[in-house]
């Protein structure tokens, strides 16, 4: 099972609910490396000085805000740290919403809120009562020492967390000159109007999430798959560096497929060595018949270095 990412306490009002905040997404994406076509070996990036084009290690990198093109403000560490929300491992309730006044736009990543042991009762009366009245909460919580916007609401069995984006986030749709007028000034007569709602009844259905498959990465994969059948791993990369987060099941699945495609060619060479051996009973029978093989071999063997022997005397 997934490891939460903190335990602590869901908080509205006056009660407090113990809870895990466990991810609620799974990032299926196939990482890929950049690697030199000369020697297939790995391309790094370093951390260059723009000045003398020396590495900087990490040791000398201190955080700055460019206030100005090329002039810079330097922030301390100590400056990070005050600017963090002292709330941590919590899950604060500052008010409740319609869910509807809430446009998707705003919604940004979800977890799963999970209840710890004996607080079942606390979170499924917040559940149910969320579910009841079609409110949303409104919260403030912190994921490694960022403080969030989020929403809480209901979903099956479960509550969730998704983070809000902040209204300074949204652009106004209002700066792209969008058709502003009534139907009948883009001279769209109520017949095309008919026309339209009957088609989007007739193509109408229930959303079914599993009914659609990122047809580009499955592509993607067979084609990786085709490589590795026809060509072989072409290079073994010795990589310490962090694996990017929430990318385990892709990794698992891309191990997978290793395995797969080079079992595939380990066993070619066992099938081969196998119908070799099949007539070994029989070899001291037709022994005369291998005296023969080894005389041609001889013959071969002398007729293809006596065209060195005279290129030595020459």
């Amino acid at each position: 099972m997934a490891r939460p990412i903190w335990t602590g306490t869901l908080s509205f009002g006056l009660l407090n609910v113990p809870i895990r905040l466990m991810s609620g997404e799974r990032r299926n994406d196939l990482h890929f490396r950049m690697l030199d076509q000369r020697s297939n070996t790995p391309v790094r990036y370093e951390r260059v000085n723009a000045d003398t084009g020396e590495e900087v290690p990490w040791k000398e990198i201190v955080k700055a805000f460019e206030y100005q093109k090329g002039s810079y403000v330097v922030l301390e560490e100590e400056d990070i740290r005050h600017a963090s929300s002292d709330a941590h491992e919590t899950v604060e309730i500052d008010a409740f919403v319609d869910g509807k006044d809430i446009s998707p736009a705003y919604y940004e990543k979800p977890y799963v809120l999970v209840p710890a042991k004996k607080a079942e009762k606390g979170y499924v009366l917040l559940r149910e009562t969320l579910k009841k009245t079609g409110k949303v909460g409104i919260a403030r919580v912190v994921i490694r020492t960022r403080e969030y916007l989020a929403a809480v609401y209901p979903q099956g069995d479960a509550l969730l967390l998704n983070l809000l984006r902040y209204a300074a986030e949204i652009v106004d749709v209002g700066e792209y000159g969008l058709p502003d007028k009534a139907a009948a000034d883009y001279r769209i007569s109520p017949r095309e109007m008919d026309m339209a709602v009957d088609l989007i009844e007739s193509m109408s259905g229930k959303w079914k999430p599993t009914d659609y498959r990122d047809e580009f990465r499955d592509k993607l994969r067979k084609a990786i798959e085709k490589r590795l059948k026809s060509k072989g791993v072409t290079t073994t990369v010795d990589d310490d560096e962090h694996t990017p987060e929430n990318a385990t099941t892709n990794v698992v699945d891309f191990m997978a497929l290793l395995k797969k495609s080079i079992g595939a060619k380990e066993r070619t060479p066992a099938t081969k060595t196998v119908t070799a051996k099949a007539p070994a009973k029989a070899s001291a029978k037709k022994s005369p018949a291998k005296k023969v093989a080894k005389k041609a071999a001889a013959k071969k063997t002398a007729s293809r270095k006596a065209p060195a022997k005279r290129r030595r005397a020459s």
